[in-house]
């Protein structure tokens, strides 16, 4: 299995992992916008995304987004996603990818790196666990649909 930082020539595996991983959260499956997306991220150089491949076989992928802690005065990566087929799941496949993510969040001098996961997603859970991840107890996180939400002045 090789492990790597993807490129814009992985395009196409990336783009069939990522449509699945949407389907996985109750998305319409869309390869066509799935891929346009992806090509996006290369193109605006606006996420890191790293490949988990095996014999030109795609297996899983993760991708992260930059952000900035004001109060620390350092980056942060948030982990916005982490998808591996079902074929290869219980084979080291995730927490490999876990480990790049977090080596290249030490390369680049980030504080850490922030993920979120669905309540009843027990499984990421416990690999999130199994890898160093800790459960936030101190913060509460909010967030605004401004596309359906009404806010008052």
């Amino acid at each position: 299995m090789n492990i790597y930082q993807a490129t814009i020539l992985d395009v196409e595996g990336i783009s069939h992992l990522f449509n699945s991983y949407r389907v996985f959260y109750r998305q319409e499956s869309n390869q066509e916008e799935a891929k346009a997306f992806i090509l996006k991220r290369f193109q605006q150089k606006d996420s890191v995304i790293f490949v988990a491949v095996h014999q030109g076989n795609y297996l899983g992928f993760t991708q992260m987004y930059p952000f900035f802690s004001s109060v620390a005065m350092k980056k942060l990566w948030i982990l916005n996603d982490l998808y591996v087929l079902d074929s290869a799941r219980k084979q080291g496949v995730a927490s490999n990818l876990l480990n790049i993510a977090k080596e290249y969040a030490k390369s680049t001098g980030a504080k850490g790196i922030k993920l979120e996961t669905e309540i009843n997603n027990t499984s990421a859970q416990k690999l999130y666990e199994t890898n160093g991840y800790e459960k936030d107890n101190v913060n509460f996180y909010y967030s605004l649909d401004v596309k359906t939400k009404t806010v008052k002045y």
